[in-house]
This record gives C-alpha cells, sequence and structure tokens, in this order.
C-alpha cells in the first residue's frame, strides 16, 4: 500500500526533473563564417590613396592569416599612403605624379622630403603590387606563356628559380624584399632592404615578397622559412605572368 509521504515523495522527485529538463543547456550548432570582407578605405586626404584588397581577408587562409591581412593591409599600408600624402603636401607639382614616377626619379624629389617619399613611396608601391600578385587559387604550378619562357632562360626550371628565390629571401637581413625583376639583361632576383623599390633601380617589379616580421609574425613567429613556403601557395602566377606581357609589349 502506497502512503501519502511515497506519493509526495514520488511527486517532487518528477517535479524535479521536469525542471531539471527545461533548463539543460543547448549545444550551438556551428556555422559556416561568412567571409571576412575588408572595409572600405579611409577616405584620401591626398593625392594618394589605400586601394582596398582584390579579395576577401581570410582569402588567402591558411596560408597567410585573416588577422595578419588585415592588420598589413589597413594600418600598415594605410600609415605608408598617409605618410607620403604628408611628405608632398607643400610640393603641388609632385601631387599630380603617380607614386612610380616619384620612385623612378627620386633626384627629381626635393631633397626634403626624399627620404620620406623613398620609404613611404616605397612602402605604398611594394604593398599595391604585393596584393595584385596573390590570391586564394596560387600554388606551385609555374606560369606559362613568355614569363616561363624567361624563367627557363634565366633560372633553368621553375623548382631553381624558387630555390634561388627562397635563398634570397632567408638571406635579407632585417627588414626588406625579395624581387622578380625585369630590365635590360631579362629577368633577375633582387634582394632590397626596408620599402626601396627596384623602380628607382631602373628595374621593373614583377613579383615580390613581403619579409618585414609584420608580413607573417603573428602566425609563423621567427620561422621566416615556414611563412616563404606558405607564400609559394598563394602566388597568382596569371597576374604575374599579365604584368609580363604588358611589359614587353609596351
Amino acid at each position: 500500500m502506497i502512503t501519502r509521504r511515497e506519493i509526495l515523495k514520488s511527486a517532487l522527485l518528477t517535479a524535479a526533473g521536469v525542471t531539471a529538463a527545461a533548463y539543460t543547456p543547448r549545444v550551438a550548432q556551428a556555422a559556416d563564417p561568412a567571409p571576412v570582407t575588408p572595409a572600405a578605405p579611409p577616405a584620401a586626404t591626398g593625392p594618394f590613396v589605400l586601394p582596398p584588397l582584390p579579395y576577401d581577408y581570410d582569402a588567402l587562409e591558411p596560408y597567410i592569416d585573416t588577422t595578419t591581412m588585415k592588420i598589413h593591409h589597413d594600418k600598415h599600408h594605410a600609415a605608408y599612403v598617409a605618410n607620403l600624402n604628408k611628405a608632398v603636401a607643400s610640393y603641388p607639382d609632385l601631387q599630380s605624379k603617380s607614386v612610380e614616377d616619384l620612385l623612378k626619379d627620386l633626384k627629381s624629389v626635393p631633397e626634403p622630403i626624399r627620404t620620406a617619399v623613398r620609404n613611404n613611396g616605397g612602402g605604398h608601391a611594394n604593398h599595391t603590387l604585393f596584393w595584385q600578385t596573390l590570391g586564394k587559387y596560387g600554388g606551385s604550378k609555374p606560369p606559362s606563356g613568355a614569363l616561363n619562357d624567361a624563367m627557363l632562360v634565366r633560372f633553368g626550371s621553375f623548382e631553381n628559380f624558387q630555390a634561388a628565390f627562397t635563398k634570397e629571401a632567408l638571406g635579407v637581413f632585417g627588414s626588406g624584399w625579395v624581387w622578380l625583376t625585369a630590365g635590360s639583361g631579362g629577368l633577375d632576383l633582387e634582394p632590397l632592404p626596408n620599402q626601396d623599390s627596384p623602380l628607382s633601380r631602373g628595374r621593373t617589379p614583377l613579383l615580390g615578397i613581403d619579409v618585414w616580421e609584420h608580413a607573417y609574425y603573428l602566425k609563423h613567429q621567427n620561422k621566416r622559412v615556414d611563412y616563404i613556403t606558405a607564400f609559394y601557395n598563394v602566388i597568382n602566377w596569371e597576374a604575374v605572368a599579365a604584368r609580363y606581357d604588358a611589359i614587353k609589349s609596351a
């Protein structure tokens, strides 16, 4: 025979069970992350403008991480543009020139701002080309057409080019770039310090790797070789080859 006490006990246990079930937390279902689209560049305060990235911030994952892309483009590149505009603010004749023309003829830039134009104009031009020659569907596949022919003449094989490019990139002391350039005598590799541009040496840059630490430190720390290896996976060889074709036909 069931007593009154047993009935009450059963009711309390049942109520407790319902309450617990009602407040059991649910595990949220993971959703696919939305692409991280670059924000519009800030309004220009001079003749030079920060170009938008030609792809989303996260387009080069996992080889170049989203946070690095945001900081590299929105902070570092933007700072070069802002400082270049400051440098030419009092020189109306320079404001009508392209950054490439300024770098090609640094001797014509007034001495008080020459270093600022060299550093910040170089930083602006170098990074603009850097973004254009990277892409989501890069990789180790060699370029085709005239660029491939020229690389075979200069390096013997695509693998030889990669080995030489890697050696130069690892050999840059401190901050700088390594460039594949075109000019008299064909293609060449040029390691340059800081933000110096091949344009100031009479050469045309085709492809460059930024080996300043801000380009890779968040993901690769001090392992520059890992960054260089990753870089080969995001080179847009179609863009590099098209740039070479345009130079040859000019």
